[in-house]
């Protein structure tokens, strides 16, 4: 049986979270430079204004997991609401229903802070991530565009 818990991030996370999000940067085909890593890192650990939050799946206490969240208002909702910015689990990991932990930690937190509204986004071809999400939200049909 494993031991699985979700927790935030600690400055002692650092090299732990670095290496899970460059895991993750490099499956979406991108890079940062050295000092966007650590001013991401000071981000989901800052407790200002910003509201990001940073948190770390870990099972049998070795780290698997991340997923970062961006807490903002909306132009169509009284209350904030919740984007879930990036979510990453080790492949060694997968299938242990690590993702599922990650995501339901940010909805037990949204619930808990009166913003119960949480969206992501995710590659189209990104099918093992999908099947999890079909399950647990809705997909909205959105296709999202970026100045080139």
């Amino acid at each position: 049986m494993t031991n699985l818990i979700v927790r935030d991030l600690e400055d002692s996370d650092k090299s732990n979270w670095k290496e899970l999000w460059l895991a993750y940067i490099t499956f979406y085909k991108t890079s940062l430079t050295p000092a966007m890593y650590d001013r991401a890192f000071e981000r989901m650990l800052s407790k200002d204004e910003n509201e990001f939050c940073g948190m770390i799946a870990e099972v049998n206490n070795t780290p698997v997991g991340l997923v970062h969240t961006l807490t903002h208002r909306h132009g169509w909702f009284e209350d904030k609401i919740i984007y879930l910015q990036d979510l990453y689990v080790s492949p060694k990991a997968r299938g242990m229903g690590v993702g599922l932990a990650l995501i339901n930690e940010v909805y037990r937190r949204a619930d808990l802070a009166g913003t119960p509204k949480v969206y992501w986004l995710t590659a189209n071809d990104n099918l093992t991530a999908k099947k999890l999400y079909d399950k647990i939200a809705t997909n909205t049909g959105f296709i999202k565009y970026a100045r080139p």
